[in-house]
């Protein structure tokens, strides 16, 4: 491979006025070659200053461009492996209705987290929340937050100006007491991975950085509550290299309410997928559902932190997959030796059944729903 040419094309590109919805994700064949790449890239970042919109992700062995590269050289694409980059979108919409004030939500208490308090609150467990960010001053969350990282904008603290990430954050680990609320794992960690803005979209690269920051920063849990209708492969590698670290990845199945198709990266085999239910243990009418959710949990009206000291309800896969994260919290504050694999298996095993109809069914497998105490009965030493 030509590194200058590659590099001369990069700084090329970088200096026009392409337009930024065009990305590009540059993954290399050979980590030798990506290493080698980022010293020289890394060398002319500090003397051509538009050289910094080039981001990179060593987890991926990866380059994130704010460009297309379809005019790229064909005697620089030799080891490249280049990937349009795609846009992605939180999963959740505000519930409709009146708005109650319980200090223990319903979804926390029908998961039967309270009862595992006694033995275990997620103590030390550390979750990464790739979404909005988080409120820092939410009195909820005011014991439950690390730094993170903003990926939108390195230099600030990842605060949320939508309000999603701080109500996923509300769910898992909320400790709010009698002024706010309690989460399912209320002392366990959260770092808020800010990769989402402000309508709560964002690109996959900023999911790829976000994860590799994950990975680096050796969280336990890596919660995604996001998805997209479309495969990709950067994604994928990217997701199944957190795997390979040890590190459990839930994702939200999304809101189609299709009942044999779920978005990515939930589809993909490595992570837990999350489907919702409602308070009947039923499966709420907007999730979808089939052979490829691993499991279910609230997500309908879940009241939750919300930007400005608030709360809210809201709808979704995305408020099942933090009952989820929370639970297993719970379980790692007890084993933190247990292998992503052999959780997602205990939480199958420890679930209830799930009532609805048959066409729900997972390849022959009844849908069911996540039951932290029954989790922790079956999973701890």
């Amino acid at each position: 491979m030509d590194y200058a040419r590659f590099l001369n094309f990069i700084q090329e590109k970088t200096g026009s006025a392409a337009p930024k919805e065009q990305r590009t994700i540059i993954r290399f064949a050979r980590p030798a070659a990506y290493q080698e790449c980022l010293k020289q890239l890394n060398r002319m970042k500090r003397s051509i200053p538009q050289m910094r919109q080039i981001r990179s992700s060593s987890l991926l062995h990866a380059f994130i461009c704010p460009f297309s590269l379809t005019d790229l050289p064909q005697s620089c694409r030799k080891g490249l492996i280049p990937e349009p980059d795609a846009q992605i979108s939180v999963h959740a919409v505000p519930a409709s209705g009146m708005m109650n004030t319980p200090e223990i939500p319903w979804g926390v208490r029908h998961i039967q987290a309270p009862d595992v308090w006694s033995s275990s609150t997620g103590y030390q467990v550390r979750i990464a929340v790739i979404d909005t960010g988080a409120d820092f001053s939410h009195p909820d969350l005011r014991h439950s937050l690390a730094r993170g990282v903003n990926l939108l904008n390195p230099n600030m603290l990842p605060h949320d100006d939508n309000g999603h990430g701080t109500h996923i954050t509300g769910t898992i680990a909320g400790a709010g007491g009698m002024q706010g609320i309690l989460g399912v794992a209320p002392r366990a960690t959260i770092y808020p991975v800010k990769a989402f803005d402000h309508n709560g979209a964002a690109y996959v690269s900023d999911i790829i950085l976000g994860i590799d920051w994950c990975v680096r920063n050796q969280v336990d849990i890596i919660n995604m509550s996001f998805g997209m209708k479309s495969k990709n492969k950067s994604l994928f590698n990217v997701v199944n290299k957190a795997l390979q670290a040890g590190v459990v990845v839930v994702a939200s199945a999304g809101n189609d309410n299709k009942s044999r198709s779920v978005d990515y990266p939930a589809r993909y085999p490595q992570t837990i997928s999350v489907g919702a239910t409602d308070r009947s243990r039923r499966i709420a009418r907007f999730s979808n559902s089939g052979p490829h959710v691993d499991i279910y949990a609230p997500g309908e009206k879940i009241y939750s932190s919300w930007l400005g000291g608030r709360h809210k309800e809201m709808n979704g896969t995305s408020m099942a997959t933090s009952h989820v994260s929370g639970s297993i919290a719970l379980l790692l504050a007890l084993r933190p030796g247990l292998a992503p694999a052999e959780i997602k298996l205990l939480l199958r095993k420890s679930a209830r059944p799930v009532l609805t109809a048959r066409k729900h069914s997972r390849g022959g497998l009844a849908p069911v729903e996540v039951n932290a105490m029954r989790l922790i009965k079956r999973g701890a030493p």
